[in-house]
């Protein structure tokens, strides 16, 4: 559903005088999941469009995200009967905020609804245009999700050339842009874990990954192994678990590991058990290292300075799978927890 447009702004950013101001929709979680989260667990509400108070913005939703980590925020992090948090691109359509101008593109974290009001002093960023750069790149390859993979791969694992870098969930956000990623600083050989065939057949043909194999087809130990005869170098882990052990297993001395994310585990009500082959880390001097890209906000310059000319340039798929509607939001995200995504899982709730 496309959101309700406003009209056109005087050129003090507010609206005339007696203009309907329209309605905000937001969606709201409900209750607590046990397992893998329903439709039940959320609700769509509608209020009016707030009005703008001094310092702030209204900004119409155009793209939303939705993310694995939000699955862990459901647990405790989000408050019921609330809006949500989560990455959003969108237009301003008013504004009392002299670092917000109308029409201004920008990023947010006030995504689950069709209108937010931001500022630029809670976070609220105007989007750089670049030719040859998709509005969509700023919540993929060049959001939260594309930082991940370069945080991980170069501040944490810190690929080196020649290196032989495996990831796991290597068709989702992360693990796609992180295997391009590894291509284009020198590894030597870039291996990928999906949950399909088809995804299988994506990482290689039109990703560039060297080898990859479907989860579903035996022992991710042995799979790994076959794929990396000679073992990995680097790690870069978006599942945990099995995936986690065989990365040990397969992994050379002195070897890195950057831990990203636990999907396998964000759906079950029992903690899983411990890689049973932890010691290794020990015998083969390797580093394990987690992090949150929220701690890595000042590697966001650096990382557009880097991409942006291979985006422009051809040389990076800007993988993508996006729902249309505002309405199909919470569709989106149980689609993507269940693996129904190739690439970043984005929303487009107006028209760019």
């Amino acid at each position: 559903m496309t959101s309700t447009a406003l009209t056109s702004p005087v050129p003090t950013g507010t609206l005339p005088a007696g203009t309907a101001r329209g309605t905000l929709r937001a969606v709201h979680q409900t209750a607590r999941p046990q397992g893998m989260p329903t439709a039940g667990h959320f609700a769509f509400v509608e209020e009016p469009l707030p009005a703008v108070p001094p310092g702030a913005a209204l900004v119409e939703n155009l793209l939303l995200s939705v993310d694995p980590y939000m699955r862990e925020a459901m647990d405790s992090a989000w408050e019921l009967d609330a809006p949500l948090e989560g990455r959003s691109v969108g237009r301003v359509v008013e504004s009392r905020d002299p670092a917000l101008a109308v029409g201004d593109l920008v990023f947010h974290r006030k995504g689950w609804r069709t209108h937010a009001l931001v500022s630029a002093s809670e976070g609220a960023r105007v989007l750089p245009r670049h030719d040859g750069v998709p509005l969509s790149t700023w919540l993929g390859l060049l959001g939260g999700t594309g930082l991940s993979a370069y945080v991980g791969l170069t501040r944490i694992a810190e690929v080196r050339p020649g290196d032989t870098v495996f990831i796991s969930a290597a068709a989702g956000g992360v693990g796609s842009t992180a295997g391009q990623l590894a291509r284009l600083l020198g590894a030597g050989r870039v291996i990928g874990s999906a949950g399909s065939a088809a995804k299988v057949a994506h990482l290689v043909d039109d990703l560039g990954f060297d080898a990859a194999f479907d989860y579903h087809d035996g022992p991710v130990a042995e799979q790994l192994a076959k794929a990396a005869p000679d073992g990995i170098d680097v790690y870069l882990d978006n599942v945990g678990g099995d995936h986690l052990e065989a990365a040990i297993a397969s992994m050379r001395p002195h070897g890195r590991i950057a831990w990203c994310g636990a999907v396998a585990q964000y759906n079950s009500a029992d903690a899983p058990p411990a890689p049973r082959n932890l010691y290794d880390i020990v015998e083969k001097s390797i580093r394990l290292e987690g992090f949150l890209v929220r701690e890595h906000g000042d590697a966001q310059a650096e990382w557009e300075e880097f991409l942006v000319p291979h985006i422009a340039a051809g040389r990076v798929v800007r993988d993508e799978t996006v729902v249309e509607g505002f309405d199909r939001v919470v569709e989106a995200f149980l689609g993507m927890l269940a693996g129904r995504n190739t690439g970043k899982m984005l929303v487009r709730t107006a028209a760019e």
